[in-house]
C-alpha cells in the first residue's frame, strides 16, 4: 500500500492548480459576476439596516422558533406579507480577501488529502494514469461540487449559479485527477 506521505507532491500540486484555476475563473473568465444581484435602492436598504447594528452571522426571516409556530396564523400572515429571505451579515470595514483565500487553499489541500487517502486504499503502485485520474478526480469532484446542490434546494440560490459552481468543481476534480494520475508512484 502506498503511504499518504508518498503522495505529498500530487496533493500539493493539485491544490495549487485548483487555486490558480479558481483565480482564473473568478478574475479572467468572470462567469460568476452575476451570481449575486444588487438590491433595489441598495443605499436605502443599507441605511435602514445600519441602526440595528446586526452582528455578523446568518439570518432567516421571518423565523419561527418551533414547527408549531410555522403553522400559526400570525406567522403565515408574516410570510404572506413578505419579504422572505436569508441574510448573511459580514463585519463592517474594508474587504480583505486574504483570510478567505488562505482558507480556500487549505480546503483544496484537504480535498486532495481525501482523494489521496481513497486512492491509496483502492489503488496500488503502478496503476494506470486513467484509473488513478478517475478515482482521485471523482473524489475531488465530490469534495468541490456535490454539496453545492443544497444551496439551491434549501437556500433558494439560483440554479444557474449553483450549476456554475458545480461546473467549477468538475474542473477542479479533473485537475486533481490529472496531477494524481501524472505523479502516481510506479513502485
Amino acid at each position: 500500500m502506498i503511504s499518504l506521505f508518498a503522495l505529498w507532491l500530487p496533493i500539493l500540486l493539485s491544490a495549487v492548480a485548483v487555486f490558480i484555476a479558481s483565480s482564473l475563473i473568478h478574475m479572467v473568465f468572470k462567469y460568476h459576476n452575476k451570481d449575486f444581484i444588487a438590491l433595489p435602492d441598495e443605499k436605502g436598504v443599507m441605511d435602514a439596516l445600519r441602526p440595528f447594528n446586526i452582528p455578523p452571522g446568518n439570518y432567516h426571516y421571518p423565523r419561527a422558533e418551533t414547527m408549531k409556530e410555522y403553522g400559526s396564523p400570525e406567522f403565515v400572515k408574516k410570510c404572506e406579507a413578505g419579504p422572505l429571505g436569508f441574510l448573511t451579515v459580514l463585519p463592517s470595514g474594508q474587504i480583505n480577501m486574504g483570510p478567505q483565500l488562505l482558507q480556500w487553499f487549505v480546503y483544496s489541500i484537504v480535498v486532495s488529502i481525501f482523494a489521496a487517502y481513497i486512492a491509496r486504499l483502492t489503488l496500488g503502485p503502478g496503476t494506470e494514469y486513467i484509473v488513478v485520474s478517475r478515482v482521485t478526480g471523482a473524489v475531488a469532484f465530490c469534495g468541490y461540487g456535490l454539496g453545492l446542490f443544497q444551496n439551491s434546494i434549501w437556500h433558494k440560490r439560483s440554479w444557474s449559479s449553483t450549476l456554475k459552481f458545480i461546473f467549477d468543481g468538475l474542473v477542479y476534480g479533473l485537475l486533481t485527477g490529472g496531477f494524481f494520475g501524472w505523479l502516481w508512484p510506479s513502485i
